[in-house]
């Protein structure tokens, strides 16, 4: 979701962030979090160190994952057999979309390039 700025039509804030008359509007929100309630502000801040660490661990578990599957087809291909197992593919695609929908699929079709490359 976006974060907004600038002050609504009508709200008694000008541009500049005083109000009406010309007096101290409300305090601006933290940069950072987007809010100026201090204990919404430590929450969030709580929240996005072990956002941050998830993302740590997606990127390293997306590159391991490319990796192996590099090594499948690699090793598929010594072999004498197909660059890619169609049937494969389309079972992976079924698990990310029954379990995240759409999106899943998006996430899925990512997942099989970075692993096999562009087709």
């Amino acid at each position: 979701m976006m974060e907004q700025s600038g002050a609504r039509a009508g709200s008694g804030v000008t541009s500049n962030g005083n109000g009406p008359a010309g007096g101290p509007g409300p305090e601006p929100a933290n940069p950072g979090t987007g809010t100026t309630e201090p204990g919404a502000a430590a929450r969030i801040a709580e929240i996005r160190v072990r956002i941050d660490e998830i993302d740590r661990t997606l990127i390293e578990l997306w590159q391991e994952r490319a990796e192996l599957s590099r090594e499948v087809g690699t090793t598929r291909m010594a072999s004498g057999g197909t660059r890619l197992v169609l049937s494969r593919e389309q079972e992976i695609l079924e698990r990310f979309r029954s379990a995240l929908g759409a999106d899943g699929t998006q996430l899925a079709l990512l997942l099989l390039r970075a692993g096999r490359g562009p087709l």
